[in-house]
């Protein structure tokens, strides 16, 4: 079995039908210099009633593919 990923984002495209872009914010500790650095990842999330808004912090998780780019289910709303 499979572990299921879980990410929090935040929703920044809502212009597709049943599909929301999630940004994904990851802060990590540089290995040599210890700087924070912010790394992005953008997610294609499945939504099937189209419930999320732009703006909207959601909880997504991994699923099978359901197209090319989408294998993301909206699970949650956060705020």
């Amino acid at each position: 079995m499979k572990k299921i990923k879980t990410r929090v984002g935040l929703i920044i495209s809502d212009k597709m039908n049943k599909t929301r872009i999630v940004l994904y914010k990851k802060k990590i500790t540089h290995k040599k210099y210890g700087k924070i650095i912010f790394k992005n990842k953008k997610y294609f999330a499945h939504d099937e009633k189209n419930l999320t808004k732009r703006g909207n912090y959601v909880k997504i998780i991994s699923i099978r593919p359901l197209s090319k780019k989408k294998a993301w289910l909206i699970k949650k709303i956060i705020k």
